[in-house]
């Protein structure tokens, strides 16, 4: 018999067995157990939450022959054959390669014949949200008014893009993320009937990293076996995912907080040399201030050794808060920055020299000249050498900036408190904005433009924002929302930014969703692009 992956091997097979969504189990197992079964089932929720699991469990548990309790049995003979996917009865279909109209009129002629074995034919259609607008269309009646004899079960990871007909003859069910605490309870009980020894912080890392998917924790666990070794340490884990040790991330941190250009240099070097991945880095450097953060407030922070503890102790006792919140901030938008950069090592060293700088008292153009030479020393540098590693800036390079600096330092001291016109401090001020979001909104697009934002200002221009509950704003489009303008707004990193600017006007965590009007779209992607551009002075001219 071939291998089988861990996540496959030990997918759970009733309904006790899935960790983390006992508020769906629960419901589905009285149902069962009532007779009460309903005839299309929407089951929604991030990768790896369990959503075709319970599908399958379902699937069983409704055509068992012997059910207890609202489980399978797995032993009878639908059960077993259920198992093996030989069981005809019960179909399996991904809409992400199954999705043109001809794949659900096929369902849809098989549903007027009875099961060969089985009490229900069950489809289980992943993916839903894949679906073309005709499949969707076709699938309307017979998900509506299937026989009694067919069961649907419909799972997808963005139920947003469903359209509102199908959801509506569906009962949903939200999958959550697993929390940390219960994948590390199965965890263990994979690694016992594995025979694999692992630390417990290594299972933390594994929690923490999978981000509530128990697929992908045990996809991890299964890449540290790999080697043919069944000891598992948290040195293992950071290798294999590309993980700086911690004491980097404490040095640079450090270094940060301390001004100390020099240590924060010769740390990232030791990273690159080391062949780990700066993005990883500067995910963990983001972390580690934020943990910084958390333990000023409340003293306690989790995936910690007590020494790495008393490290955020000392770290936090030399920062203010304010300042944790800014690194944070500026963090986040270097991270952006190195995104959209083909010179990912240079952007990240520019970046963390000007955290290291404590020129944020002088004037604009002073730092900006000053910044500026740094970088096009580092780019100077890089391009003249052969090493694919930036190498470390050389001993007279430093001992230059160093007294620079230090000169600098000397004459801003006694104005840091007055002289607040700098850049840094531009960048991080906090805009201020009105209560309510139908009065800070359309400053928020104003400021997109001038922050060099055009095509999200493009898209945003003319809408309207309102709150629809504590957690979410609405964005309105009256005069409609074009496919150009929807392909950028539903960009990742756009509803990040966006995000962020309404969570900090409204001075708590919030929420986006784009609610458009049906109609005529009056505006076209040329015509909005003509406006800004007339309105700002640009050259416009449209080439075939």
């Amino acid at each position: 018999m071939g291998y089988t992956a861990l996540y496959r091997k030990f997918r759970p097979l009733n309904f006790s067995e899935m960790v983390g969504q006992e508020h769906i189990t629960r419901t589905l197992k009285n149902q069962i157990m009532a007779n009460r079964v309903g005839h299309a089932y929407l089951f929604n929720g991030g990768r790896g939450t369990g959503k075709t699991s319970a599908a399958k469990i379902l699937a069983r548990a409704i055509n068992c022959l012997n059910p207890k309790d609202g489980e399978p049995c797995n032993e009878c003979e639908i059960c077993k054959e259920a198992i093996l996917g030989s069981l005809t009865d019960i179909v399996e279909m991904d809409a992400a390669s199954n999705n043109s109209v001809e794949d659900i009129r096929s369902i849809r002629e098989e549903v007027n014949f009875l099961p060969t074995k089985a009490k229900y034919r069950v489809y289980i259609i992943d993916e839903v949200h894949m679906l073309s607008t005709g499949a969707f269309n076709a699938l309307l009646k017979t998900l509506e008014e299937p026989p009694e004899h067919v069961k649907f079960i419909l799972a997808t990871t963005e139920p947003q893009k469903l359209p509102a007909t199908i959801l509506s003859r569906c009962q949903r069910f939200d999958f959550k993320k697993i929390s940390n605490q219960d994948i590390i309870k199965r965890l263990e009980i994979v690694c016992k009937e594995s025979n694999i020894e692992i630390t417990k912080e290594a299972l933390n890392i594994i929690a923490t990293l999978s981000e509530g998917a128990m697929r992908d924790a045990l996809s991890i666990l299964e890449r540290c076996i790999q080697d043919g070794e069944n000891t598992i340490d948290e040195d293992k884990i950071k290798d294999l995912v590309g993980i700086p040790k911690m004491v980097f991330v404490h040095e640079i941190v450090e270094a940060i907080i301390a001004y100390d250009v020099d240590t924060a240099l010769i740390t990232i070097n030791k990273v690159l040399e080391d062949g780990k991945d700066i993005s990883n880095f500067l995910w963990e450097i983001v972390k580690y201030v934020k943990d910084i953060l958390l333990y000023k407030a409340t003293k306690n922070v989790e995936l910690y050794s007590e020494q790495e503890k008393q490290n955020l102790k000392e770290i936090s006792e030399k920062v203010e808060k304010e300042r944790l919140i800014n690194l944070v901030y500026t963090l986040s938008e270097l991270e952006n920055e190195m995104k959209f950069s083909t010179q990912k090592t240079i952007i990240f060293q520019a970046g963390i020299i000007k955290l290291c700088s404590q020129l944020t008292s002088t004037d604009n153009s002073d730092l900006d000249k000053r910044v500026g030479k740094i970088e096009n020393y580092l780019r100077n540098h890089t391009a003249n050498t052969n090493y694919a590693q930036p190498q470390p800036i050389q001993p007279e390079a430093k001992m230059a900036y160093t007294m620079n600096t230090s000169n600098t330092q000397n004459t801003v001291k006694s104005e840091r408190t007055t002289n607040t016109n700098s850049k840094e401090e531009k960048q991080h001020k906090t805009t201020s904005y009105s209560n309510k979001v139908e009065e800070y909104w359309p400053q928020i697009v104003k400021d997109l433009r001038q922050n060099g934002k055009i095509v999200l200002y493009t898209n945003l221009m003319n809408t309207r924002a309102r709150e629809i509950n504590d957690m979410t704003v609405g964005i309105e489009f009256p005069n409609g929302l074009t496919s150009f303008g929807r392909t950028v707004l539903e960009k990742q990193e756009n509803i990040k930014e966006i995000s962020n600017l309404v969570s900090m006007a409204s001075g708590k965590p919030m929420n986006i969703k784009y609610i458009t009007n049906v109609g005529d779209i009056r505006k076209t992607e040329e015509e909005n692009i003509k406006s800004i551009a007339k309105e700002s002075d640009i050259p416009f001219q449209v080439i075939d």
